[in-house]
């Protein structure tokens, strides 16, 4: 959901800093998705709690080589602790528009960013899981 917003940055790539509807635009859905919307956003951290615990229950059941119990955990463990360290942190300071549009728009480049590489890890490991599992 969050990339319908974040892809507005990719056709404004080269240019310093992005147009003010832009902006306003991923900002307000930051700001609804990340403040307003307790107890939504809870819900998305309750989801990756209960992923991490089911791999966590699924290596100690030893199903799987312990090298792909590993990729599994490494595919599906960074983009969660991406979004704990980074992701959700600059979405909250990008939904307060706080800062200058140069700053607002480092925070969407970056969010956007963090969000292709969550997706990219995340389509892997589904595509595996189904594979192999």
């Amino acid at each position: 959901m969050d990339l319908i917003f974040d892809v507005q940055v990719l056709p404004h790539r080269r240019s310093a800093e992005l147009p003010e509807p832009v902006l306003a635009s991923i900002a307000g859905y930051y700001r609804r998705a990340t403040t307003t919307s307790r107890p939504m956003s809870l819900l998305i951290a309750a989801v990756m709690v209960i992923l991490l615990a089911a791999l966590a229950f699924h290596a100690f059941d030893g199903a799987d080589a312990g090298w792909l119990t590993a990729l599994f955990a490494m595919l599906a463990g960074v983009p969660v602790l991406l979004a704990v360290l980074r992701t959700v942190p600059n979405a909250v300071a990008l939904g307060s528009r706080t800062g200058s549009p140069s700053e607002q728009t480092r925070l969407a480049r970056a969010v956007c960013r963090d969000h292709l590489v969550c997706l990219t890890s995340m389509s892997t490991f589904l595509v595996l899981w189904l594979t192999v599992t």
